[in-house]
């Protein structure tokens, strides 16, 4: 009689082995209809999976995480059907789900075309109305081998000849489709349906480009048809605010293929960019950070007492010199800031010392992964390093945790999700410190009543960390800021600080990012505002325009003005018509559009349009440029209704 334990505490008991769908009928008809699965104890199981001895059993409907994964792997097998079905020649390899959606790769002599994926998603919706049972079933390895290969499936069957002769295998069946799959999967395919192919992508088989490549298909799958539209418009508001387009549209920067992920910026771009070092910068010196500056090249010891020439190596860019030293391009600022610690000796009464710097590091990156801004090989870090004593550690943690939370404000990012990660498995020091380290994150976000979700094990191997998430204007979340504390590198550097008895100490050290990459955070920025920059922070503030040539040198004398009050401003006298004008500085996202016609210039006035297309009319030149000082001064971020686009 087994005795079953649900999520709520309450204890079900059946005279004999009962299958997870069994016990979701036995609760109810609703919860016996929505469920794809179990988790008994840690397992996901099917709803087949039969219990015969005491449990703890959670139903997975489409309503947990784990149940919209099973839907979406279960989409891929459903979309591998459907190609079997209409190109019986292919051959399937591996489909797992992804974060929002799954791929599939598949091995053809033809490519697949853009309007094949339409004929699938056809052939998909056929199998979800034939509401076919999927079910599970083991072979041996060698059994498995053998079927696949009778099959013509050859990648399956090298993927199973590769796993342990003795391992039990399971595949699953649906209709005339059998695959290869450790499951669980949803009970029918009448179960899916909100299913989207997306886009068709090269992949080489295993990942290995010395392999052959395949091709590979992606789609998304949501638990309904409400779901699935939102996703699709997030897609296509997502394809809007693409910082590549908008860098270009707006005139910010560029890309060579002579600089692989490294950023040409125009000057409106690099605008951009000193006015966030600018922010950041002074945010700090407010809390009495020291900015330092350390070389981009040092010799190999350096990275070899940091640890990072044992574990970093391959994605470090270095170079030899002719009397044999070797060198390598910083990818990180932490053991230049750890050098110019040691430089001199520190008391503990100088203690904290908060050391920014606004670092160029560089990193190998392979080619296929480099994506614009968001994944570069030369890039800016706002690191910081503080040294502090452990009494001082929570109080400096806390301190971080306030000054990015303002800095995420202040840039319109009101939603930030903090994740605490603490000591994984494969660690350096003792049990002791990992609890010392471990309670001044967390003592600093409880005694702020912080709410934040827990990543268990997932701590750098010197220490636990907090990472800050941003979530922007359609949903989606962004990695940014990370505190991290360690004890690592001021042990392997031989970095101490006098105590007060006249000892020696080893200091704590925190590392500390705001925005981290500052090319990246750049193109957060484009897309959470949709290219639409908050005054403060725009590069260019206003363009001054004149309706015909006769207003040329009022609007340039107009412009002189806006400069020397030290706004940025800049002229469009191109012989157009005013209308075509306006759309163009519409376009490249200008905040403020100011109009010269003849009565303007007449009555020292300028006509005063906004980026939203509102008509603020004619005002004096001095009463336009007070405005602007204000909300520049004000550092207002953009309201959420002017962050859509």
């Amino acid at each position: 009689m087994p005795e079953i334990t649900l999520p709520d505490g309450s204890i079900k008991q059946f005279a004999e082995a009962v299958t997870v769908a069994d016990v979701a009928a036995s609760i109810g008809p609703g919860l016996a209809k929505s469920a794809l699965a179990g988790q008994v104890d840690e397992q996901l199981v099917d709803l087949s999976y039969e219990i015969s001895q005491d449990t703890a059993l959670t139903i997975i409907t489409d309503r947990d995480e784990a149940g919209v994964d099973i839907i979406r792997h279960s989409t891929a097998h459903l979309m591998a059907q459907a190609v079997k079905r209409l190109f019986p020649e292919t051959q399937v390899t591996i489909g797992p789900y992804i974060e929002n959606g799954f791929y599939y790769d598949f091995a053809r002599s033809e490519s697949f075309k853009p309007e094949d994926l339409e004929a699938i998603e056809k052939e998909m919706a056929k199998i979800v109305a034939e509401d076919l049972p999927i079910e599970r079933d083991v072979m041996s390895r060698d059994e498995a081998v053998a079927f696949f290969k009778d099959l013509g499936e050859d990648y399956k069957a090298e993927i199973i000849a590769s796993i342990p002769s003795d391992e039990t295998l399971s595949v699953y069946r649906q209709g005339e489709f059998i695959d290869l799959c450790r499951g669980p999967h949803v009970p029918s395919t009448g179960r899916l349906g909100a299913f989207k192919l997306t886009k068709l992508a090269g992949a080489y088989w295993r990942g290995d480009s010395n392999n052959e490549m395949l091709q590979r298909i992606y789609g998304t799958a949501w638990p309904d048809k409400k779901a699935l539209k939102a996703y699709l418009h997030r897609l296509e508001e997502a394809e809007k605010r693409d910082h590549r387009r908008l860098g270009k549209q707006l005139g910010l920067f560029q890309f060579q293929e002579e600089a692989p992920g490294a950023v040409f910026w125009h000057p409106r771009g690099w605008r951009l960019f000193r006015n966030l070092v600018d922010y950041v910068r002074e945010r700090q010196e407010e809390t009495n950070y020291i900015e330092v500056n350390t070389p981009d090249v040092m010799d190999r010891a350096l990275w070899e007492t940091s640890g990072h020439w044992q574990n970093y190596q391959e994605h470090m860019f270095t170079t030899q010199t002719e009397d044999g030293r070797i060198y390598a391009l910083k990818p990180m600022n932490c053991p230049g800031s750890v050098a110019l610690y040691k430089h001199g000796l520190k008391s503990y009464r100088d203690l904290p010392i908060r050391m920014s710097e606004f670092g160029k590091v560089h990193r190998y990156e392979p080619s296929g992964a480099l994506h614009g801004l968001m994944r570069v090989r030369h890039f800016t870090q706002d690191d910081a390093h503080i040294y502090c004593t452990e009494e001082q550690m929570q109080e400096e943690c806390r301190a971080v945790i306030e000054l990015n939370l303002s800095v995420y404000r202040q840039f319109g990012f009101e939603d930030v999700r903090l994740k605490f990660a603490d000591r994984p498995e494969n660690r350096i020091g003792d049990d002791a410190t990992w609890d010392k380290l471990e309670g001044a994150l967390l003592g600093a976000l409880n005694s702020m009543g912080l709410e934040y979700t827990h990543n268990p094990g997932e701590g750098a191997f010197y220490g636990p960390k907090i990472e800050f998430v941003l979530r922007d204007a359609i949903g989606r979340d962004w990695q940014c800021g990370t505190l991290q504390v360690d004890l690592n590198l001021p042990e392997r550097f031989d970095a101490s600080y006098r105590t007060a008895d006249g000892g020696e100490k080893r200091p704590v050290l925190l590392h500390r990012a705001l925005l981290g990459s500052l090319e990246r955070f750049i193109g957060i920025l484009l897309e959470h505002h949709a290219g639409k920059m908050p005054l403060w922070l725009a590069p260019v503030h206003a363009v001054v325009m004149g309706i015909t040539d006769q207003q040329a040198d009022y609007v340039s004398s107009v412009a002189e003005q806006f400069k020397a009050a030290g706004l940025w401003v800049e002229t469009d006298l191109r012989n157009e018509k005013i209308g075509y004008k306006i759309r163009e500085q519409t376009l490249a996202k200008i905040p403020y559009l100011l109009v010269a016609g003849a009565r303007e210039a007449a009555d020292g006035q300028i006509a005063v349009r906004l980026l939203d297309g509102t008509d603020l009319g004619p005002m004096p030149v001095d009463a336009v440029i007070k405005k602007l000082q204000n909300e520049v001064a004000s550092r207002a971020a953009m309201p959420d209704n002017q962050a859509t686009s």
